[in-house]
């Protein structure tokens, strides 16, 4: 796989308090995660739903990046700045980069995904990024703008407990508590899924309807596969099949995928 990533912006956050400051405001487990990485993560309202969704690259040096679509990168920088208080760390001005994306060597490996991709800063300016949108609907790896709308989901909708982008092991973090709960009671009901057709999918955004129900809507596509939230109860409790713009469509787990179909079933410990 090859591909190049465009319009992304990174925020090195530097300083003596960077990683423990960023450890008790983000959903993911910066602290344990190891360098030469990538790691999916989210910054939450204090109602659990995503306000910001990044990508947290940690060097060989320890020395961290944020890495987000550039036009949301200056209201990350922003809302950090926020909590920032006194704590000794510098977030810096976004710098716009092209990313490349393959599967055998790069600066970043990127944790989200069940097999090899790294990430790496191109001189590249041309965007090719559909072996790598193939690859985010074969493992549910979710965007916003894409697959979501920002303050419009919570970590587990988008299965961002599913690709390591949760610590439910590490302490208090903002909208944990919400997180958390979702998490022990099985509360979640969306959930992105895989759809699949027999013909090409209508465009993105476009709502899933069983009889004139909608129970979801469409994100990412490639051609008659691509992905989608639903709710995973109205799913399961289907008796006419799901259809979107009249074409009828089959829903199936990301790979690597720990919860059911079935809405009883759609969490695990």
């Amino acid at each position: 796989m090859n591909a190049v990533l465009t319009g992304l912006g990174h925020i090195a956050v530097d300083g003596e308090d960077a990683l423990h400051w960023l450890q008790n405001l983000i959903t993911a487990d910066v602290e344990s995660q190891l360098p030469r990485t990538a790691l999916g993560t989210a910054l939450l309202t204090p109602q659990g739903k995503i306000l910001f969704d990044f990508i947290v690259l940690k060097d060989a040096d320890h020395k961290l990046v944020l890495e987000c679509r550039v036009d949301i990168a200056q209201s990350l920088v922003q809302r950090l700045t926020m909590y920032k208080m006194r704590a000794k760390l510098t977030i810096g001005v976004p710098q716009m980069v092209t990313i490349a994306v393959n599967d055998h060597t790069g600066i970043w490996r990127d944790l989200r995904f069940g097999v090899p991709v790294w990430r790496s800063i191109s001189a590249d300016t041309a965007a090719n990024r559909l072996e790598y949108d193939m690859l985010r609907i074969t493992y549910g790896v979710a965007e916003s703008g894409k697959d979501y709308a920002l303050n419009d989901a919570f970590p587990h909708d988008v299965n961002l407990d599913q690709i390591g982008g949760v610590g439910f092991r590490k302490g208090c973090y903002v909208g944990q508590e919400v997180v958390s709960r979702m998490q022990h009671r099985g509360t979640a009901r969306r959930r992105l899924v895989v759809v699949e057709s027999a013909e090409n999918l209508p465009s993105s955004g476009s709502a899933i309807l069983v009889s004139d129900r909608e129970i979801g809507t469409l994100g990412t596509i490639d051609r008659n596969k691509g992905l989608a939230i639903i709710r995973l109860d109205k799913a399961a409790d289907a008796t006419l099949p799901l259809t979107a713009g009249s074409v009828p469509l089959t829903i199936s787990l990301p790979n690597g995928a720990t919860f059911s179909l079935k809405p009883d079933l759609a969490l695990h410990d």
